[in-house]
């Protein structure tokens, strides 16, 4: 009698060690966003690759944690209530500086809001955190005719890890929505050929302008590649725009929504595939 074939998901799974990263240095790039630079010999080995979408998973413990950097995940998990476990929270990684051993993640902040924000404005230098990853999988492609990339803050980081590799000559649209002027990154440039617009959202709710700006604009002729990320209701209009209205296959779209408004991480992760598997079956045709 033949075993049963083990299939991927069916094995146990791996246990995954986070790595630990310690601050080198902060700087404040616009009013709301805070770059926090991560070195030590917790980054040894750290994959480098073209993907330039990549994300870590950081780990805070509670601000009255028993316990310190370094520390066991799951023997945290086992010995103390859920009150005192680490939280989770996903940030994409701007840069990766292999020669230097430096991870680079921007941080929006908005006062004492959330958990990452405050973290990053009270980094100083020595601080230390554990993280999963790196994961991703988007790089630009070289053979496609022109690139669209569109996204809110939590997609800026990847948008601007892109620019600087899509290959040269490139013809692209990218369409980035911040709070207004002051949240313009000087350092997020586009080459010749690449037309990069500041979308304003001024008191509108997130995603609005975005939306209105990309689907208002004309697409290049030809075969485009399309990474499309960032607040989850203005990507679920997005997609349908490109993958419908504009005619472009799946496997030529990279679109996905980061997180959504009214949800904490933690809700929006847990309900995540239920929502993408909504919007597939809506983009399915009638009688397939």
């Amino acid at each position: 009698m033949t075993e049963p074939r083990r299939d991927r998901d069916a094995r146990p799974p791996r246990k995954r060690t986070p790595r630990v990263g310690e601050v080198v240095r902060t700087s404040r790039v616009t009013p709301h966003m805070i770059r926090v630079v991560l070195g030590g010999e917790g980054l040894a080995g750290f994959p480098d690759g073209d993907q330039t979408d990549r994300y870590v998973k950081l780990l805070f413990p509670p601000v009255d944690a028993t316990y310190g950097v370094p520390y066991d995940v799951e023997q945290v998990r086992a010995d103390l209530p859920a009150d005192q476990w680490p939280v989770t929270r996903t940030y994409t990684v701007r840069a990766w500086d292999a020669a230097a051993g430096e991870l680079t993640i921007d941080f929006v902040h908005h006062g004492d809001e959330g958990l990452a924000g405050p973290w990053a404005a009270a980094a100083q230098p020595g601080d230390r955190i554990q993280f999963m990853g790196p994961g991703g999988g988007y790089a630009p492609r070289p053979d496609a005719d022109w690139h669209l990339l569109a996204g809110d803050e939590a997609a800026l980081p990847a948008i601007a890890a892109t620019l600087e590799q899509l290959p040269a000559g490139s013809r692209g649209l990218v369409f980035v929505e911040v709070a207004g002027p002051e949240e313009e990154q000087p350092d997020v440039v586009a080459a010749p050929g690449v037309d990069l617009r500041w979308v304003h959202r001024g008191g509108r709710a997130p995603g609005e302008a975005l939306v209105e700006a990309v689907t208002g604009a004309p697409l290049p002729e030809g075969r485009g590649h399309v990474f499309v990320h960032g607040e989850a209701y203005a990507v679920r209009a997005l997609r349908g725009h490109v993958r419908q209205a504009c005619g472009l296959a799946p496997e030529w779209t990279s679109i996905s929504g980061y997180w959504r408004r009214g949800d904490t991480e933690d809700r929006w992760q847990a309900t995540k595939q239920e929502w993408n598997a909504q919007i597939e079956a809506e983009e399915q045709p009638v009688g397939s």
